[in-house]
């Protein structure tokens, strides 16, 4: 009998899929084979440094992206959709890389749990990219910017960096920002794209949890205290500094610690 497929195989193919409606069932089929248990945890095989990108958007640095604009025109609507459309195609990456670089270090348990993640970040783009639909517009018909996969590049190597950055700084990001993006949609009347926003919303405070449930195992394994493990990696990791207001509630419910969130901001 031949032995079942490799999930880090699984998680390399979707991760070297470009096209955004296929990277989408890419990322659903592995979290679900997974699931079934039609994939086996062996082995290690590397995976690619950068994702496979579609030919569009066209991919800037941050520091030359267009701006946005405050106003309620369509133009400026769709822009604010189409950045939150790249952010979720870009999260469905690095929940992959998450699960395929560290899984056979971290085990089964992590694998299900990113590739959850994985699956939940391709069903938000998905959302998205109908409500740009909606709107006459696409995920790809204005510039995005190249900024997020660098946390990624930066914490390839050790995976409580990457945990420390990636859900417990970049995702509790998002946890922030929300409510005042939910309240600028509900009020120009936009019932669709509220119920959206809501729906990542308690999604990514479930994606930030898990970060922090696998950064307290390895500060347990390593004897320190996770607050501390946590100020360390991201002192050490990340461009950038924590930027209140914080959405206490939230990050509290994320099991998020508001004492050394206030450390990292100060």
């Amino acid at each position: 009998m031949n032995p079942d497929p490799s999930v880090g195989a699984a998680i390399r193919a979707a991760l070297l899929t470009a096209d955004p409606a296929a990277k989408v069932k890419a990322a659903r089929k592995v979290a679900r084979d997974w699931r079934l248990g039609l994939l086996a945890l062996s082995g290690d095989l590397p995976m690619p440094s950068r994702p496979a990108r579609p030919a569009a958007p066209e991919l800037l640095p941050p520091n030359r992206m267009p701006k946005r604009g405050k106003g309620g025109s369509r133009r400026t609507r769709i822009a604010l959709w189409h950045a939150l459309a790249h952010i979720e195609f870009v999260a469905i990456d690095l929940a992959l890389d998450m699960a395929g670089r560290f899984g056979t270090e971290m085990g089964a348990e992590f694998v299900g749990d990113f590739l959850g993640v994985a699956a939940d970040e391709a069903m938000h783009f998905a959302l998205l990219d109908r409500h740009l639909a909606s709107m006459g517009s696409h995920y790809g018909a204005l510039p995005a910017h190249d900024g997020l996969w660098q946390a990624a590049a930066d914490t390839a190597g050790d995976v409580a960096a990457r945990l420390a950055v990636v859900p417990m700084v970049l995702e509790a990001r998002g946890l922030d920002v929300t409510p005042a993006t939910l309240a600028r949609v509900r009020a120009a009347g936009d019932q669709s794209g509220a119920r959206i926003l809501e729906r990542i919303l308690d999604d990514e405070i479930r994606h930030v949890r898990i970060g922090v449930k696998y950064l307290r195992r390895i500060a347990h394994n390593r004897g320190v205290s996770p607050d501390s493990l946590w100020i360390s990696l991201v002192r050490r990791h990340f461009r950038g500094a924590l930027k209140p207001p914080f959405n206490d509630s939230a990050r509290s419910a994320a099991g998020l610690s508001l004492a050394a969130c206030g450390v990292l901001a100060s």
